[in-house]
Parts: structure tokens; C-alpha cells; sequence
């Protein structure tokens, strides 16, 4: 292995750091954002692809000069330039739609578990319309291993609800809901973010969610409901 390949690897190590975490979405604890990650990873690929395919020619031309001259400039331009990027776009964009449809809020045969999020500056108020006995908590109670609703509103200004390992991210928006289908495959403790610059500490405007076993989230409500 050369010195050039062995710096290649050093300079990758801290970018491979950012896979991985409590807020990264390329570590998808549930069916919503590993539909996300997958739609990443076909779009970091196809973009590899691309690049060594431009960076070949761009090779063949400086290493051998004349290479290509049968070809006209007019025709370079219409398969190069329109023909190949449009059909590699076209796919990647259909494909970004069939995703992008998956991940909204259809009706189930069993209407999945509700939650409300209230975003103020800088934090965020959870509530539970199934549990209305329930007051708010600043950390996101949900059931593991099952589809459930986030109503995402907000208070003041326009902010983000974002769970990088559970789902996309949504806007809260002053006087308008937004619901959002996340889930946790696992019971586990998993990190959201505001992720709409709100403001001078827009940084600290982080909460929790704690995903439980049905039978443990019941037991939960019930004792939430009691004080």
C-alpha cells in the first residue's frame, strides 16, 4: 500500500465517524428511516458512479490525446451532457418519489398510537391525546415495534421535529399540524433535534424518546395518568 493510499484512508476515518452515533441517520432503528438511509446510500452511489465514469473520460482524454474525435462535439453534448444525466436523474427521482409516498401517514386497519409535539423556544412539550389524563413531558414516551403518529406543532416560530434513527423530520409550524409515522423497532433511548434554525439557541433545542414494550408503555400512561 502507498503513502497516497494510506493518507486517502487517515483523511476517511473522521468523515466514517459521522455514520455513526446517537443523531445519525445512517443507524436507523426503524422501518422510516431505513427507508431514508437506503434512498442515502442509492444517491451516494449512483453520485460515485457519475464521477468515476466523468473522471474516466476526463482520464482517457489527458493521457491520450485524440481520444473521442470521432465523436462530434454536438454529439458529446446531446448524450453526455442531456442523454445520460437525464436518465440517470429521471431514475433517481422516481425512485426519491416511491420513497418519499411510503413515508407518509396512510390509514392503517389499526389507527396507530398518537402523540403530540409542541415545539417553543428552546424546547419541546409532549402530549398524549390517547392518555388525555396525561399531562406533558419533555421527553417522548412511545410503544416499541409499532407505528405511531407525531402531530408536530409549534408555539412561536417555525421549527423541526427530527429523530435521525426513527424518521425524516417535519416542520412545526405556528397555528398548522404536520403528522409524521415514526417507530422504533426496539425498546431504547434515541435522541431528536430541532432541526430549523429557530434562533440564539436554537443548538440546545434537543429532547429523548424512550421506546418501550407495549405492555411497560401502558403500565407508563397509567402512572402518568396518576401523577
Amino acid at each position: 500500500m502507498n503513502v497516497r493510499s494510506i493518507l486517502s484512508m487517515l483523511v476517511s476515518i473522521p468523515a466514517l465517524g459521522g455514520c455513526a452515533g446517537s443523531l445519525s441517520a445512517l443507524d436507523p432503528a426503524g422501518p422510516a428511516a431505513a427507508a431514508v438511509a437506503t434512498l442515502w446510500w442509492v444517491m451516494f452511489w449512483a453520485a460515485v458512479v457519475l464521477f468515476v465514469l466523468v473522471g474516466g473520460l476526463l482520464w482517457f482524454v489527458w493521457k491520450r490525446p485524440g481520444f473521442g474525435a470521432s465523436m462530434t462535439p454536438m454529439r458529446w453534448i446531446i448524450w453526455g451532457g442531456l442523454v445520460m444525466p437525464g436518465i440517470l436523474l429521471t431514475a433517481l427521482v422516481s425512485y426519491a418519489l416511491f420513497i418519499g409516498e411510503r413515508l407518509l401517514p396512510h390509514g392503517l386497519a389499526q389507527t396507530p398510537t398518537r402523540v403530540v409535539a409542541h415545539g417553543v423556544q428552546w424546547q419541546w412539550q409532549f402530549s398524549y391525546p390517547d392518555a388525555a389524563d396525561v399531562k406533558g413531558t419533555p421527553i417522548l414516551h412511545i410503544p416499541a415495534g409499532e407505528p405511531v403518529d407525531v402531530i408536530v406543532t409549534s408555539g412561536d416560530v417555525i421549527h423541526s421535529f427530527w429523530v435521525p434513527r426513527l424518521a425524516g423530520k417535519i416542520d412545526a409550524i405556528p397555528g398548522h399540524e404536520n403528522t409524521i409515522r415514526i417507530q422504533a423497532d426496539r425498546p431504547g433511548t434515541y435522541r431528536g433535534v430541532c432541526a430549523e434554525f429557530c434562533g440564539s439557541a436554537h443548538t440546545d433545542m434537543r429532547f429523548t424518546i424512550e421506546a418501550h414494550d407495549r405492555a411497560a408503555f401502558d403500565t407508563l400512561m397509567r402512572e402518568l395518568s396518576d401523577g
